[in-house]
């Protein structure tokens, strides 16, 4: 029987275990029998380049007999998407100068081309904007890009305009601002409110044996993952607060890192549609108009309000401030006469 890992990143593995009935077939051509979606040609190809094993051991033969009851493991890297195109979207410019961009990103922006989101991307904005600048800074599927945000968090991003700027800002995010001036602020709107008010997750995180599309806590190794929160106002009963605002500093910046963080603290981020499904029930407690507002998100409330960077090329330490967007401040306020 064929099986498939769920995709990520890096592609995906097919397992299969050799049934006695088909021992001594071709490599390719049993292959090829268990796996119809893939060319009998990309399967040949995928063996002579050492991506296939049996039983744990390389099989870069195409000919070559499978015995019975092995197990087969091909890995498909993912598909390579075509170079992204300039495309016209409209960005909201927070600062720019001959070295870098400072964006604040809308929810629903993804960042670069990816599976799915081959174009509308804030990569082809940034090709359409900065034009040949940009060309090769980072590599031709990602120019320019330091760092990111999740597709539905909205809030501040700073993308490198020549390779001077993307060498030192690569640098200040690998360092998570431990030796230097980055900083990064991200507010969030959660369900129920920490106590004590301020504290740190320190959660190592790895990829989710469940749905390698989605980030979990690890218990048994990890990476380091270091988020830090304060609560700035809770909503609702004194004694039992049904919403909170937080002010959150990252460490760290993992995939979904303050996401998982915070739902593993018992308090995820409202509209979370893969970490906070259960909690969605809270949302029938709220009066109105929070109630409207927060069914009309359709997007986790997350906003990346403040970064910090020392500028490439000066040295300068800058600081950038946005506040909520129209639909989280407008969500804010509601919660505030809860």
């Amino acid at each position: 029987m064929a099986e498939t890992d769920d995709p990520d990143e890096d592609g995906e593995i097919r397992a299969v275990v050799v049934d006695p009935s088909a021992a001594g077939k071709r490599l390719d051509a049993f292959l090829a029998s268990s796996f119809p979606d893939i060319s009998r040609n990309r399967l040949k190809n995928l063996i002579l380049a050492g991506a296939v094993t049996i039983d744990g051991d390389p099989a870069d033969e195409p000919r070559l007999p499978v015995p019975a009851g092995a197990r087969i493991l091909v890995g498909i890297p993912p598909a390579e998407p075509a170079e992204p195109e300039p495309e016209n979207i409209p960005l909201d410019i927070v600062f720019e100068d001959r070295d870098i961009i400072v964006i604040d990103k809308p929810a629903g922006l993804v960042v670069h081309p990816a599976a799915g989101h081959g174009s509308g991307t804030l990569v082809n904005a940034l090709l359409a904007h900065a034009g040949d600048s940009l060309s090769g800074v980072g590599g031709v599927k990602r120019p320019g890009i330091v760092h990111r945000l999740d597709k539905d968090t909205s809030g501040l991003l700073v993308i490198a305009k020549n390779d001077l700027a993307h060498q030192s800002l690569a640098a200040q995010f690998a360092d998570h601002g431990r030796t230097g001036a980055l900083e990064r602020g991200y507010k969030a709107l959660v369900w129920g409110a920490p106590f004590p008010p301020t504290g740190t997750s320190d959660a190592p995180l790895a990829r989710s044996t469940r749905n390698r599309q989605l980030i979990a806590i690890s218990r048994t190794g990890g990476r380091e993952a270091i988020t830090h929160y304060r609560l700035e106002a809770a909503y609702g009963d004194p004694n039992k607060p049904i919403a909170a605002r937080l002010d959150l500093r990252l460490e760290t910046g993992r995939t979904h890192q303050i996401r998982v963080h915070l739902t593993s603290i018992g308090h995820p981020v409202i509209g979370d549609p893969d970490y906070g499904t259960g909690f969605a029930t809270k949302l029938a407690k709220l009066p109105e108009p929070a109630k409207s507002l927060a069914a009309q998100l359709k997007r986790q409330a997350l906003h990346a309000f403040l970064l910090v960077i020392e500028h490439p090329r000066t040295g300068r330490v800058i600081r950038f401030e946005r506040p909520f967007p129209p639909d989280l401040a407008a969500f804010d306020e509601a919660l505030s006469k809860v």
